[in-house]
């Protein structure tokens, strides 16, 4: 936990240096390239690709910046995807305000969250699991999924599935590393795949 009060007070202090003052008429218009992956709104209509629909502005556009690090580093700094780091790489830091204005004030389509997963996935969301050391997620993420756009903390709420899990696989592995303090790769590397396919489908639902 104090490593999460830490990690909060260091990203409020730097936020201010990442939010230009976005205009979401324009990122419409630039956002284009953008819905052939993630919809023309920000509902992806494809699992493995994030909605981005409703997310925080913030959120956008640190991971934007990790992207394009990624591709300026060679994928040794940052956040690396071959398509999305390409994608970001031309993107100025006011491209990159006026996608995440649009983005963020469109509304998250949702999904549900099958029965079966319910009570393990509300168990294992909100009280983690102390014998295994895992925290809560809602202790950065809310009881709501909404995550703190303050902190950067993004809403995990009515995202797809199959994303989730693939980011929880890759911060298990080492492969995604842009997370602040290393936080998630520490919970996820206490994550079964059991536990990841619970989480990734009981958030699905939760919005």
């Amino acid at each position: 936990m104090k490593k999460i009060a830490l990690a909060v007070i260091l990203l409020a202090g730097t936020s201010s240096q990442l939010l230009a003052q976005g205009d979401a008429d324009a990122g419409k218009a630039k956002s284009a390239v953008c819905a052939a992956c993630h919809g023309p709104d920000g509902n992806s209509p494809v699992g493995m690709y994030p909605r981005l629909a409703g997310q925080h502005a913030s959120y956008i556009i640190k991971e934007l910046h990790d992207l394009k690090k990624g591709m300026e580093s060679g994928g040794k700094d940052g956040r690396y995807d071959p398509v999305m780091s390409s994608m970001a790489a031309p993107l100025s830091d006011q491209d990159m305000a006026d996608l995440a204005a649009y983005f963020s004030s469109q509304t998250m389509a949702g999904g549900t969250t099958p029965k079966d997963v319910v009570k393990a996935g509300h168990r294992l969301f909100m009280g983690g699991d102390l014998e295994r050391g895992i925290p809560a997620c809602t202790a950065c993420h809310g009881p709501r999924g909404d995550g703190h756009s303050l902190a950067r903390f993004p809403d995990i709420s009515g995202q797809h599935p199959e994303y989730i899990k693939t980011q929880l696989e890759r911060f298990r592995a080492g492969q995604r590393a842009n997370d602040p303090n290393g936080m998630m790769r520490q919970v996820a590397a206490k994550l079964t795949d059991q536990d990841i396919d619970i989480l990734s489908k009981y958030l699905a639902g939760l919005h």
